[in-house]
């Protein structure tokens, strides 16, 4: 099979296309023909040499998300059979036309989506899901502030919040993508320039002061004041990136004062009965939204920005590190 390797730690020009030996399926796994694989900032990461894979994946093929049809269907796999179209998540090894995916990671692929549709879905909404359901809690008639909210994860988060029955959607991003986010038809009660001002002093205001009761960040060390000073009273701040920063100072009177959480999540680096767990739930929850029909408050939607051939790797690397795109950038694998 064709795969992108990490040739060394480096820029875009160290991903080269390689010819790789087929996986085979283990127990417990599927193996699946990748039809598009998503592209992630921690791929980015992985390309730099800032974030090893788990030892149980292939070490410098990156891709943390796929979506294709089964070919393979290992022992002690129930539920699943071949040609059936899945998408999900995996620790490494998606930006190759054949992965093996244990088969608690999978989700089937919602009726009539188109393999870009599906590739834009796994990573995004699962890591919003993680954080706003299981780490942050939101309850109905809450508050939710989400960063970068012309993103991936943030064009999931948007949509995910409403979902949960949050009293209001904020979203930070710049002018551009805030515009993006309207035109896309995203949920957004109040857009905040992170360019322009202070963004507790426009959560406060919409807020009447009361504050955001979760924050799904992805920005960390540069907005960790400005974070504690918009949590509300009992508020959530679930910390899902650091972009901006890893080490900050903190003033634990107003942890103390709000009796705030603090909490930091990933999904990469979890067991495989974590990850099946959080699948199951997304499959449960959240995977009906995505064929609810317009209008409903549960529907949901990927948000595209555009696709590049696998062989087109390094470009698309370059293109999300220019932080231009809007929603997903994704690899089409053309297998």
């Amino acid at each position: 099979m064709k795969a992108i390797r990490i040739r060394e730690p480096g820029g875009p020009d160290v991903l080269e296309l390689v010819e790789r030996d087929d996986p085979v399926a283990g127990a417990g796994e599927v193996v699946v023909r990748v039809r598009c694989a998503g592209i992630n900032r921690a791929d980015l990461l992985q390309r730099l040499g800032r974030y090893p894979a788990p030892r149980d994946v292939p070490a410098d093929v990156p891709g943390l998300e796929f979506a294709g049809e089964i070919e393979e269907v290992g022992a002690e796999v129930t539920g699943w059979s071949a040609g059936d179209r899945v998408m999900g998540i995996l620790g490494g090894g998606g930006y190759a036309e054949r992965a093996a995916v244990p088969a608690g990671q999978l989700l089937a692929v919602p009726p009539g989506f188109s393999w870009l549709e599906a590739g834009a879905i796994p990573e995004v909404f699962l890591t919003a899901a993680d954080a706003l359901v299981e780490r942050g809690r939101l309850r109905p008639g809450e508050h939710a502030l989400v960063h970068t909210a012309g993103g991936g994860v943030g064009t999931a988060a948007l949509q995910l919040a409403r979902a949960l029955g949050a009293a209001s959607v904020i979203g930070t991003a710049s002018a551009a993508k805030l515009d993006r986010i309207r035109d896309a038809g995203l949920p957004l009660d109040l857009g905040v320039d992170r360019h322009q001002g202070s963004f507790a002093d426009a959560v406060a205001h919409h807020t009447g002061r009361a504050g955001a009761d979760v924050i799904l960040d992805t920005v960390g060390a540069p907005y960790w004041e400005a974070n504690l000073a918009s949590l509300a009273t009992l508020g959530r701040l679930v910390i899902v990136g650091v972009l901006g920063g890893m080490k900050v100072q903190a003033d634990l009177r107003q942890l103390m004062g709000k009796r705030a959480t603090v909490v930091g999540t990933v999904l990469r680096a979890r067991s495989k009965a974590e990850k099946a767990d959080l699948t199951a739930m997304f499959a449960t929850r959240f995977l009906p939204g995505f064929t609810a029909p317009d209008g409903d408050p549960s529907r949901l939607q990927p948000v595209i920005d555009r696709a590049f051939a696998l062989a087109e790797a390094a470009e698309a690397h370059r293109y999300v590190e220019s932080n231009r795109s809007f929603g997903k950038v994704l690899l089409d694998t053309g297998a």
